[in-house]
């Protein structure tokens, strides 16, 4: 049972905007959710739901309309732009789907690049950092590759390694494997779920699919603005059933300890006998 303080706290948060005809457009609408150090939580919605504009909330990028939102306990709307700026560079790693990898520098130059805005010590051990971060990835062999020399999941972990370097308390992960096969986004997700629980990062993925949903702890779909419990709705409650296999094999997979955590990527997209293999089903 997580007993701490939430490491984020929304209530009733909104987000609106005027349109040019003096109208309002409402794209958040009293979104409420807790996030503990350690949690693991998708958000699963449509296109034009609304996931943007809350992953730019929680990444202290835009600011709500109304509502709360606490990091740490600190209220970040009384916050001016620079100390959210130094906040958000020292505490939340952002993971995307298209990777944004500076395309003429390497691998361990493009995990390097946050230090290059944290602490002095930081930038003083950037490339040792780097260097470790890159290890723990699977791609110290691989530092020197420019973006263009790697695979689509070599270029998704080299942004995990980035993302991760600075050991950020929060990492926002939108659509982290939207560009990637259904076997290497699964193997990047692992990968991202493991680093996060050792480091006890928050790990908030936001994503439409529900097979991608399945591997966190708890899932919320935002439909037109209004977050839900997944499990809750009716139009998620029979895809959820049919990523019941996913969930028990990644919970036998913990239970079994991480030096076969590995070896079990994929095991957990087959379905159980009887059981329809999972869909993606939020468009």
């Amino acid at each position: 049972m997580v007993t701490s303080a939430p490491l984020l706290q929304l209530q009733d948060l909104t987000r609106s905007v005027r349109l040019p005809d003096g109208s309002e457009l409402h794209i958040l609408r009293g979104v409420t959710c807790d996030v503990h150090a350690g949690d693991h939580i998708a958000i699963v919605g449509r296109s034009g739901s609304g996931k943007t504009t809350l992953l730019n909330q929680l990444g202290l990028i835009d600011r709500q309309t109304s509502g709360e939102l606490l990091f740490d306990g600190l209220d970040v709307r009384r916050l001016s732009d620079r100390r959210r700026a130094r906040l958000r560079g020292a505490g939340i790693g952002f993971v995307f789907q298209q990777f944004n990898l500076l395309d003429g520098r390497s691998a361990l130059e493009n995990v390097m690049m946050p230090m290059l805005y944290g602490t002095a010590a930081q930038f003083r051990n950037r490339r040792r950092a780097a260097m470790e971060m890159l290890e723990r990835v699977g791609l110290s062999a691989r530092a020197d590759q420019t973006p263009n020399r790697l695979s689509g999941g070599e270029q998704q972990r080299v942004a995990v390694a980035r993302a991760l370097v600075r050991r950020p308390r929060l990492i926002l992960a939108d659509e982290p494997t939207g560009a990637l096969d259904v076997t290497t986004g699964e193997a990047v997700m692992s990968l991202l779920d493991e680093i996060a629980r050792e480091s006890e990062a928050a790990l908030v993925t936001i994503t439409h699919d529900l097979q991608v949903a399945a591997l966190s702890d708890r899932a919320y779909l935002l439909d037109t603005g209004v977050l839900t419990p997944l499990e809750e709705t009716d139009q998620a409650r029979g895809a959820l059933a049919a990523t019941a296999g996913i969930r028990a094999g990644r919970a036998r997979v913990a239970e079994a300890g991480p030096g076969v955590r590995h070896g079990a990527q994929g095991a957990s997209h087959a379905p159980h006998p009887g059981q329809e293999p999972p869909t993606e089903v939020i468009a």
